[in-house]
């Protein structure tokens, strides 16, 4: 691989703006124009990166000849629109999660992606924080055994997300806002999976803060190889001090060994098959990941996976989650929401079938 910067364009500069960040710090990307509606939202970016090459429109950002990746950051359901136009356009693409917000433009992207060939790219950031790395890797090297069944929840006091006009409009839910992160978790060490069940409620503070949907959810799947999982999300209350717990939290049970990220918390515990016990820590790269005024921008995870998707367009070699993957998370969510609504389980494959896509 030689030392060549490859040119990225950002679409949307409202959580754009860790990708903005993370673009002008980075040795392989080059940042040559980024776009938002909103030109007071263009030249707030600008001001406060020193960066003025932006646009108002989509297409002339596209157009632009040195550009080889266009990272995309706009609302859900915008999604599927400017994914094709990107690759219609020849360029790379990274699309913010959740990948599309219906599965009925699924079978025509994933068709588009095959045909051109060119990466795209799902920002599951969770993936690219380094607590989950290091578990990822310690369980790739058999430090835990045979894996037998995983936990992962997001538990957050979000009560100051309901001062959010967009949060309490029907649209919104947190099974996809929020928990579509340890959801990822899941379809990373079980991808396939085969049935989902699960309740949820809408709290007195949801209820209170003018919420339509579910804010505390807890489900349970099953793999085609019968193994379990389960995953928990709850938004609207109190949350225990982080020298306790981790409001997001990933846990391996192996047949040798047991591990756990703590994803903001940059923290990681581990007992391998040798029955060693280590707890690593990453303070040192706080002001990596955390750029901006408190923690709601992760500036460092999106560097981390931007430059991942980097190497691997650089390198020829596929970058996960792909189209693909991205599409069967969002499969297994609306069979978490379906299951939700019915209070029966839901097989995840049915969805797939409903729309011609392939089996997970």
């Amino acid at each position: 691989m030689d030392n060549k910067k490859l040119g990225i364009g950002i679409l949307g500069l409202g959580e754009g703006r860790s990708a903005m960040s993370a673009a002008l710090n980075s040795s392989l990307l080059d940042l040559r124009m980024v776009c938002d509606l909103s030109e007071d939202m263009c030249r707030l970016r600008a001001g406060e990166f020193g960066f003025h090459a932006y646009t108002t429109r989509y297409q002339e950002l596209l157009d632009q000849p040195d550009l080889d990746i266009v990272a995309i950051y706009t609302p859900d359901h915008l999604h599927a629109t400017h994914v094709r136009q990107a690759l219609e356009a020849g360029k790379h693409v990274i699309c913010t999660k959740p990948f599309i917000d219906r599965l009925e433009d699924a079978a025509d992207l994933l068709a588009l992606g095959e045909k051109t060939g060119l990466r795209c790219f799902v920002g599951q950031s969770s993936r690219f924080f380094e607590p989950m790395r290091q578990q990822r890797a310690d369980y790739e090297a058999g430090k835990i055994g045979a894996l037998m069944t995983i936990e992962a929840y997001y538990h957050a006091d979000h009560r100051w997300f309901l001062e959010k006009p967009w949060a309490r409009e029907d649209a919104f839910k947190w099974l996809y806002g929020g928990l579509s992160h340890p959801v990822d978790f899941i379809r990373w060490y079980l991808p396939h999976l085969e049935t989902v069940m699960g309740y949820g409620m809408l709290s007195e503070n949801g209820k209170a803060g003018g919420l339509h949907h579910e804010d505390t959810m807890h489900f349970i799947f099953r793999a085609k190889d019968g193994r379990v999982a389960r995953v928990s999300g709850c938004y609207t209350g109190p949350v225990q001090p982080v020298t306790r717990d981790s409001e997001m939290s990933c846990i391996l049970r192996g047949s040798h060994g047991c591990s756990q990220g703590d994803y903001m918390d940059l923290r990681y515990a581990i007992t391998d098959k040798d029955g060693q016990e280590l707890i690593q820590t990453w303070e040192h790269r706080l002001k990596h990941y955390f750029r901006f005024e408190g923690k709601s921008h992760h500036a460092g995870e999106y560097q981390n996976y931007m430059e991942y998707v980097a190497r691997a367009i650089l390198e020829g070699q596929p970058a996960y989650p792909d189209i693909r993957e991205g599409i069967g998370t969002v499969a297994v969510l609306q069979a978490m929401d379906q299951s939700l609504k019915t209070g029966l389980p839901v097989r995840i494959d049915s969805l797939l079938e409903k729309y011609g896509l392939p089996a997970l």
